[in-house]
């Protein structure tokens, strides 16, 4: 059962290490989760004589006023034999066997949080003290409950040490020891006052009495002891500790402990309770009390700290990857991050994600319905084929078939597919930008980083624009060929068709009537309609090759390479995440760390059993 002391122990040191010092907190706390007692009392009431008298030696700071004003971890170690000796948490490498330089080291130290202002802080100081002559044991030592402040302390002070006593003690796992002297009214006592408000049931409360030797003639604490007095769950421990005279005299702790076994047993109001009384029995009961306690929470504590660790690793990755300082590391840094936006673009679309879909779309529903409202055969009405012919034969009139006429039917036609072909471009270059904002959006690491963000956006946009260009250029050029040259086998079917059409010998004017003028726009629709179907096909061919293609090649190439030529400093300004957002991940770090420090040191106790 010793290991279950020891355990506790050593989570405490982690606690406190690592910043956790249950204190409302953002974050979860497992100093709050732990078993603890917490030693409680009025200033005068003998509190640190008790836990002199448990330790078996003089170690705590003496003097007028509050002079314990940080809480005091004090663990017990028992071993077998060897030099009793002290040691700090912080001076871990530096053990104390004078006693009286550790006194002055609880003193410095409290003065190194508080300043000499003999104001109060919260974070404790850890103090282990290995003897032969104490039980394993784990108190906390808090300030001593005072009703009026010193020369030097704020008028808040009473409020300050009553705050901070009741924060420990109100966890439902502090076990309180409630210090009460004998020779005053029990009805006034500060301990049990403040306990009855947090455990009003005094299911978690351990009363000790000090100062019975001081008690007026003709009185004593049987009623007290014995529980009729006011009830506890437990039962009242009294103990007789050294006077000031034995203090200034610097009588030894063991024979004090002596005297203390001697008091009761030969008190004729004590002897039949003699066994339960004194320091020594207190030690013990509290050890073996701590000790079960610790047992029964094992369990439930297990099962806080798994849940707590998985709650942390979530956020953890939420809030990203700390900032690499060297150059190199914010280069990759930043390149990684940038990679896991391009792939998110990427799976866009190759239809991992949705959104690619929309770019067949404008391939497959809006191109193509933007060429059928050009309505060619408008534009091949017979006033517009009567004026385009003449105007190209000029003064002399075509003989047998109206070639410069065709070819400027053909040409004015086919120009217009320009718009369509243009607005194709334009609607997935829409569509790129569209799926480049929302992978932004998604990449988490992107959060992090406001001014990264904006670049990484900002280059992936002007390079969809750099080859909007390039496709626009690429894709007007299928349709300026198409208008360039002319496919031949179509029209050399003309002459036959015009032969079977009418006598070629008819007068010159007969060829510009309305069923002549119909056939040429009947002709150049049809040759319109197969350069349509084939531009149908390669446009969005083009538009994919020169875009889409391109764009999951190199979207942010360019970026790439500019990113190489800055310097450490203009590289940091692009990871400019939120100082609270670092704050908080190196916070959410150090409390993981304690959380699995605690899971490793639990399972080993489990497996050693």
């Amino acid at each position: 059962m010793e290991n279950l002391i020891s355990l506790v122990n050593k989570l405490q040191r982690a606690c406190t290490a690592l910043g956790d010092h249950g204190e409302e907190s953002a974050l979860p706390t497992l100093w709050d989760s732990l078993p603890a007692i917490a030693v409680v009392g009025g200033q005068s009431s003998g509190k640190s004589s008790v836990l002199e008298s448990i330790v078996g030696k003089d170690f705590l700071p003496r003097g007028a006023g509050i002079v314990t004003r940080r809480p005091l971890v004090l663990q017990l170690h028992r071993i077998d034999e060897g030099k009793e000796y002290g040691e700090f948490m912080h001076l871990p490498r530096k053990k104390f066997t004078d006693f009286a330089a550790l006194r002055q080291e609880i003193s410095d130290e409290t003065d190194r949080e508080t300043g000499r202002s003999k104001q109060i802080s919260s974070v404790p100081i850890h103090l282990s003290i290995y003897s032969p002559n104490v039980v394993n044991l784990t108190l906390i030592d808090l300030p001593g409950l005072t009703k009026v402040a010193v020369e030097g302390q704020s008028e808040s002070i009473v409020q300050d040490i009553e705050n901070m006593v009741r924060s420990f003690i109100e966890k439902p796992n502090c076990i309180i020891l409630a210090i009460s002297p004998a020779n005053q009214d029990l009805a006034t006592s500060d301990a049990i006052k403040i306990s009855r408000e947090v455990d009003p049931k005094g299911e978690r409360t351990f009363g000790v009495l000090t100062k019975i030797d001081l008690m007026d003639q003709g009185t004593n604490a049987v009623d007290i002891l014995e529980g009729r007095a006011y009830k506890l769950q437990f039962p009242w421990i009294g103990v007789v500790n050294r006077s000031q005279a034995d203090i200034n005299k610097s009588v030894d702790m063991i024979a004090a402990r002596r005297r203390e076994r001697e008091y009761f047993a030969t008190s004729p109001e004590y002897q039949h309770m003699a066994s339960r009384m004194g320091s020594e029995h207190l030690g013990k009961m509290l050890s073996k009390h701590l000790e079960t306690v610790i047992k029964s929470r094992i369990p439930g504590l297990q099962s806080l700290i798994n849940k707590t660790i998985a709650e942390l690793e979530a956020e953890l990755s939420r809030l990203g990857k700390s900032i690499a300082t060297d150059t190199g590391g914010k280069l990759y840094m930043i390149m990684e991050i940038s990679r896991t936006f391009d792939q998110i673009f990427k799976e866009h679309l190759d239809g991992v994600r949705p959104g690619g879909d929309k770019i067949y779309s404008v391939f497959d529903n809006q191109f193509p319905a933007a060429l059928k409202r050009l309505h060619f055969d408008k534009h091949l009405s017979m006033d517009n084929v009567r004026k385009i012919i003449t105007e190209a034969d000029g003064y002399q009139p075509h003989l047998i078939a109206p070639e410069p006429g065709y070819r400027r039917l053909v040409e004015s036609t086919l120009v217009t597919i320009r718009g369509p072909a243009e607005a194709a471009v334009d609607a997935v270059f829409s569509l790129l930008k569209e799926l480049v904002q929302k992978s932004v959006s998604e990449t988490a690491e992107l959060k992090q980083y406001p001014t990264l963000r904006a670049e990484v956006l900002k280059a992936a946009i002007s390079s969809l624009e750099r080859m909007k260009e390039e496709s626009k250029r690429a894709t007007l050029q299928l349709v300026d060929m198409e208008c360039g040259y002319l496919t031949v086998e179509f029209f050399r079917k003309l002459p036959q068709d015009v032969e079977k059409g009418g006598n070629p010998t008819h007068s010159i004017f007969d060829r510009y009537n309305d069923s002549y003028l119909r056939r040429v726009g009947s002709t150049v629709l049809s040759y319109v309609n197969m350069v349509c179907g084939t531009l149908r096909n390669s446009i969005p061919k083009s538009i994919v090759y020169c875009q889409v293609r391109e764009a999951k090649r190199s979207l942010l190439d360019h970026f790439f390479a500019e990113l190489g030529t800055k310097e450490s400093k203009q590289l940091g300004k692009l990871l400019d995440e939120d100082p609270a957002i670092m704050q908080r991940r190196i916070s959410i770090g150090k409390r993981l760390e304690l959380y699995r420090s605690a899971q490793a040191e639990i399972d080993a106790v489990s497996w050693a059993k």
